[in-house]
């Protein structure tokens, strides 16, 4: 088990070094979109428009093909040999591709003929939308080609490759709109079709870098209609529940995306400004640990080994509450500082509005920061046990509670519009939070107790010293020179938040030692 740890926390590791880069780039990449297009007409529009590729990109990259493909691809290593196992990855590509393709002509034809209709007003919103979806259609096809190369990549433990590939779609990102979109005409509704396009090249660049990395692992891609193999259509079986779950999942937020424009032109906006922070922490340390995970728990579940499955939850969770907590409580308080040290520019789109509607978002989505980790790594233990319904019954039934309440919100008039975009945020925790509990429980059920006592014990702790953080890290941010300057910005908050790193763990020395020293020892170099 120690070695099993260290394995666990050094992949963590590495996939969080590289998710961290990402995340960075990603922090440049929505500053450069701030700027340009603030909290616009234009901008609320690519959100929603992207929100049906980023479907698919949550789909396969994140869920469905992963959480089916992995525990069956790793069963074949160790039964059949490698051979097989590739064999078994070029169907599941196969039978991808061809199904996206459809859709994805499909959906073209679709739109374009809605657009040509004449039912659609030309200069609305919804014009827009289908404009830019229609560009970024194809972006379906190369997510899944990237999915299946980093599912193949994790289960033969290469976890560098894929957790690099992220970095192309912000370098292009980035580089689309300082060089390109000028190229598209001078207003943000024109400039905005740049950065559809640039999402469209970064999908096929993204395949392209993965192929050194699989030649080295010995696969081949290739494409075929063979598509008569029991371990794909197990790997198929697998997936459907878990895209219905994630479809309507998806689906929900799309709606959310919607009703968000029904609140007003600028709320899409500035809950997807909200929601870029809250997934730098939560991408670089919970998204980590569930990639590394899944394997993980899918070898200790062809071992048939509860125990093990249980010990690795217990720890995982010990491990990602002991972090995420104090991020939690910084962005809580902080949550207007640091909307304005990274969006608000001199000269540019996003203004202070922008800054205070972004920030009201953002304080709702902080304590999402603990719920979207716990089921991060809860979720894999299911997918790892090959049941992949039973995560998909119990969203189903959350993502019913959360469209109800959000409806609420939309549409009652007693929150203020300047609010109701941060009750949407705020019920997409509550729903997670009770989606969480509910699976947790089936886990214990099903596999015993993991020791929820002793996680309970570390969360306590761990909160207790977040508390505490937060009050020294308000107070030193008060205490420092405020001047709408940026480099007083980054000072104030800057020493805000490593005065409160420093408090954090040096009081946690005291009150939670044994989760400090599990994660020094699990990441300390091994002697040879």
């Amino acid at each position: 088990m120690p070695n099993d740890k260290s394995h666990i926390m050094k992949s963590v590791a590495t996939v969080s070094t590289w998710t961290a880069v990402s995340r960075v780039l990603g922090f440049v990449r929505e500053i450069l979109m701030a700027q340009f297009f603030g909290t616009s007409l234009a901008s609320s529009a690519f959100v929603v428009a992207f929100t049906v590729p980023n479907l698919f990109r949550r789909l396969f990259g994140e869920g469905a093909l992963s959480a089916a493909f992995i525990p069956v691809f790793t069963e074949t290593q160790e039964t059949a040999g490698n051979d097989e196992a590739w064999r078994l990855a070029n169907r599941i590509g196969s039978m991808l591709v061809v199904l996206l393709s459809s859709v994805v002509l499909v959906g073209i034809t679709v739109i374009s003929l809605q657009m040509n209709s004449g039912d659609v007003d030309v200069n609305g919103k919804s014009m827009m939308v289908l404009s830019l979806l229609r560009i970024m259609a194809p972006y379906m096809v190369c997510i899944c080609l990237v999915a299946l190369c980093m599912a193949v990549l994790n289960s033969c433990s290469d976890y560098t490759t894929p957790a690099a590939t992220p970095v192309v779609l912000n370098i292009i990102w980035i580089i689309t709109l300082l060089f390109v979109c000028p190229e598209f005409g001078d207003t943000k509704e024109s400039r905005i079709y740049g950065v559809a396009w640039g999402v469209l090249v970064a999908g096929l660049v993204q395949v392209l870098i993965q192929l050194p990395a699989l030649l080295r692992q010995g696969y081949r891609p290739r494409l075929t209609l063979a598509w008569k193999d029991a371990r794909a259509w197990q790997v198929i079986g697998l997936m459907a529940p878990v895209a219905v779950g994630l479809g309507l999942t998806q689906m929900n937020v799309m709606i959310d995306r919607l009703l968000a424009m029904h609140i007003a032109e600028w709320a899409p906006s500035a809950i997807n400004y909200a929601d870029r922070l809250i997934y730098l922490p939560l991408g670089v340390f919970a998204t980590a640990m569930g990639t590394v995970l899944l394997p993980t728990f899918s070898r200790q579940s062809a071992q048939k080994d509860p125990g093990a499955i249980c010990q690795t939850l217990n720890d995982s969770l010990r491990h990602l509450l002991f972090i995420m907590m104090p991020a939690s409580m910084g962005l809580l308080v902080l949550a207007r500082p640091v909307i304005e040290l990274v969006y608000e520019w001199p000269n540019g789109a996003f203004d202070s509005e922008s800054a205070k509607l972004t920030a009201r978002a953002l304080m709702m989505y902080a304590p999402g920061l603990l719920v979207f980790s716990i089921y991060k790594v809860v979720t894999p233990v299911f997918f790892a046990l090959k049941d992949t319904r039973t995560p998909v019954i119990v969203g189903a039934l959350v993502v019913g509670l959360n469209l109800g309440l959000n409806l609420a919100i939309v549409f009652t008039s007693v929150i203020p519009v300047e609010w109701k975009h941060a009750g949407l945020a705020c019920t997409t925790v509550l729903s997670s939070l009770i989606c969480s509990i509910v699976l947790a429980v089936i886990l214990h059920r099903r596999l015993g107790n993991p020791g929820w006592a002793r996680i309970a014990n570390s969360l306590l702790r761990s909160l207790l010293c977040a508390v505490a953080m937060a009050v020294v890290v308000w107070r030193v941010y008060q205490a420092m020179p405020q001047s709408p300057d940026k480099l007083s910005q980054v000072l104030a908050v800057v020493v805000s938040i490593g005065i409160g790193i420093v408090f954090y763990f040096g009081l946690t020395r005291f009150v939670c030692r044994s989760e400090q020293d599990e994660l020094r020892k699990a990441l300390r170099p091994r002697s040879k």
